[in-house]
This record gives C-alpha cells, structure tokens and sequence, in this order.
C-alpha cells in the first residue's frame, strides 16, 4: 500500500473548508464591523462619553486578539472543528446575555470578553485549517475566506440598522446571537487533516527503525519563535496597523452623523467600503499568487497607501468626497488583509503557522485595545471626529516601515540559507594521488 504523498492536499474537500471558512469570517469579522451602528444608541441609552462607549468595541477587539493563542493551543489539543463549535457557542451567549441590558459594564463582559474570545476561537481555526490545506494556492484561498467577511457586511450593514429601528438595540442584538449560532453549522464542516504521516520508506522498501521507535512529538504551543527578530519585527507591524484597522470603521458613521448625514446613507458607506474591501481582497490575492512581488512588498505598499488615504478621508464634508475615499480605504484594506496573515507563513514557515498567528493576534490586541479608546479621546478633546482618522493614517504608515524591515531580514535568512546549501552539497574533489 503506498504512502499518502506528505503535504497540503491543495484542492478537492479543501474547497470545502473555504466555503465553510467563507461563512465563519462573515459571522465573525463582518459582526464586529458593524459595531458601529450600536455606537450611539448605546451612548445614548447609558449617557456617557465617546471614551467610555468605545471600551465596549475594544473590549472585543482585546480578547479577539488575546484569546488567538488558547485557540491555536485547543486547535493542536482537540481539531479545529471542535474549536469552532466552541466558539459558536461563546458567540452567541455573549449576545444573548448582553441583549439583557443590565449595565455597562454588563456590555463589557457580555459583549466585549464572550464575543470576543467566541469570535478569535472560530476565526483562528478557520484561518488555519485554511491555510493547512492550500499549498500553491494559499494566497487565493486565504482571500476567498477572508472575503466573507466583506459579503457579510455589506448585507449586514442594512440590515443592522433595520433591526435596531425595528426591535431596539438589545432586540437587534438577540437576533445576531441566533445568527452566529451557525458557526457550529460551519464548524462541523471542517474535516480535519490526517497528522499521522505513514513511515518512512527506504529504498528497499522497509520502514526506518528511526520513524518507528521515535514518533514525532506533537509542540502545542511554540513560544521560541518569539526568538526570530523577523517575528518581532512583524508583531511591531501588528500593533500599530491593529490601531489604524478598527478606528475607521468605528467612526465612520458617527462622522457621517456629525456632518448632517442621517437615516440610511451612513450604512450605505459601510456597504460600498464592504464591496471595495471584497474586491480589494480579491485582487490581492490574485496578485499575491501571480508572484509578480515578495509578499511582504506587497504588504508594505499597500499599507503605506492605506494610510495616506486616511489622512485625507476627513478633509472633506461633501458626501460624495467621504464616499469615494471610503471605498478607495475599503479596497486598500482589502489588499492588507488578504495577505497579511499568509505573511506569517514566510516568516515562521508552516509548521510554526498556527503559534506564529496566535502569537501575531495576540500582541495585536495591544493596538485594538488602544486604537478605539484613544480615537475616542481624541474626539473628546478635539470635539472633532477627523482626529481619530488623522491618529490612525499616522499608525498605518508607521506600521508599513516595521514590514520593510522584515522583508529585508528574511531576503537575508534566505541568502545566507542558500549559500550554506550550496556549500554542503558541493561535491568533494577527488583527492590527488600521491607520488
């Protein structure tokens, strides 16, 4: 009987796992999108400052990020599927218990700590059954799954607002717990991957005593990748991005607001920023994939172009103007999200993927704990939504220089690399004879 050939299967079920992925990153990410829209009712219901609101959103944001590396532990424990379901699970009683209305820091707990870790532990194993299933065609796969996240908020957008003006806030809240119940559906979709490679076979067709005797230990956790300045490095990238990506969308539509816009036109700009995040991601992906460019090159322009562009989103107050900016920010986000995560891979390699990205989120949460809090203050103090727009343009291309140096590092592992290869396989010169 012969040996299942080692390595990602690169098609047939895995399709499946990014349909089933596809919807995973719609429940999650696009969820915590829309938050925006329960961003002054809830202000309004408790009548405290924009700081103090904010904390909701960035509770959520922190044990997203925080809770990355207990899900990629539990994914080596028990199956990426069984971690999904979990987090299906997390989700929807978060919600559940946050339409209750107790108090404010009843939000933080419900809203913010269980949907938080309910969204990290279904999005983690999502992306890393992904990603262990595509080889080749990692990039395109990965942009497929993470633009669920776009086509659910672009019907999520409307639709959010449509159930608060209908059921009230903790009523809309209630129906999204039901609806994110559906990441166990998804969850149970997610076959999971054979670990037990057959033995090595010699030439003469018998098992290696070495394979046999001594079988692979399974590492649940790898923490020493935090030795690779390249890692270090891109963590930095992860921190300062972190506090450009949440404080837009946040504010988006209470800037809308503040300018006079009112009913439906603020979740039209979330929607069309959803359909240029789509295609962004997409076209990213495709990019990616063609390999006209490293990743990390690619990564590096995108993100200094996003945030040139959210520097200039709050200069104008005509509606036409935020729109066309809006979705030029959704379709540069979309080009950083796509592959910002597959990045990790070229740094820590595969076999150190799923560590590498808990690791990567959970420092993460230090710029989406601050981002949000920090936008709001500046609003606070500025009265003056486009200072938190102008702190988080500033971030994003700061974050940009971090990717540059780490794309210069790993250019240089993999010089030295090849060269040591080089020398070990050179072929000995046959010795002189002696005379």
């Amino acid at each position: 009987m012969k040996s299942r050939p080692a390595g990602p299967p690169d098609g047939g079920y895995g399709w499946v796992v990014v349909a089933s992925a596809f919807c995973v990153a719609g429940l999650t990410g696009a969820v915590l999108k829309n938050y925006g829209h329960f961003f002054l009712d809830i202000q309004n219901h408790f009548g405290v400052l924009t700081s103090t609101t904010s904390w909701v959103t960035s509770t959520t944001i922190v044990m997203f990020h925080i809770g990355a590396p207990a899900a990629s532990a539990l994914t080596a424990w028990l199956s990426q599927r069984v971690v999904i379901m979990i987090g299906g699970l997390l989700c929807t009683s978060g919600m559940l218990l946050a339409s209750l209305d107790l108090s404010l820091p009843w939000l933080y707990f419900s809203m913010g700590f269980l949907e938080g870790l309910g969204l990290s532990f279904s999005w983690v194993s999502a992306m890393s059954m992904v990603n262990h299933y595509f080889a080749r065609w990692r990039p395109i796969a990965y942009a497929i799954t993470s633009s669920g996240e776009c086509v659910f908020a672009f019907i999520f957008s409307p639709f959010f607002k449509w159930l608060i003006e209908m059921y009230t806030w903790r009523g809309a809240l209630l129906v999204i717990g039901g609806l994110q119940l559906n990441l166990c559906v998804c969850g149970a979709l997610m076959r999971p991957l054979d670990d037990t490679q057959s033995p090595l076979e010699c030439k003469d067709g018998l098992e290696t005593d070495a394979e046999v005797l001594q079988p692979k230990k399974r590492v649940i956790f790898q923490f020493s990748l935090l030795r690779k300045p390249e890692l270090l490095l891109y963590i930095l990238f992860a921190i300062f991005a972190a506090v450009g990506f949440y404080i837009p969308t946040l504010f988006l539509v209470p800037f809308a607001n503040s300018l006079g816009i009112d009913k439906y036109w603020p979740a039209l700009i979330l929607s069309v920023l959803a359909v240029a995040d789509l295609a962004g991601r997409l076209f990213s992906g495709w990019l990616a994939n063609m390999r006209f460019f490293r990743n990390l090159q690619q990564l590096t322009f995108v993100a200094t172009l996003l945030g040139v562009v959210l520097l200039l989103l709050p200069i104008s107050h005509k509606y036409w103007a935020i729109l066309i900016l809006a979705s030029l920010y959704g379709f540069l986000f979309g080009c950083v999200v796509a592959i910002h995560v597959t990045c990790i891979v070229d740094i820590v390699t595969l076999e150190g993927f799923d560590s590498g990205l808990g690791l990567f989120m959970m420092f993460r949460s230090i710029g989406g704990f601050i981002g949000p809090p920090a936008g709001g203050w500046l609003v606070d103090q500025t009265d003056n939504f486009s200072s938190a727009f102008y702190l988080a343009g500033c971030c994003l291309i700061s974050s940009a220089v971090f990717v540059l140096l780490v794309d210069r590092l790993v250019q240089r592992r993999k010089v030295v690399g090849d060269e040591i290869n080089k020398a070990v396989n050179k072929p000995e010169e046959p010795e002189t004879a002696k005379v």
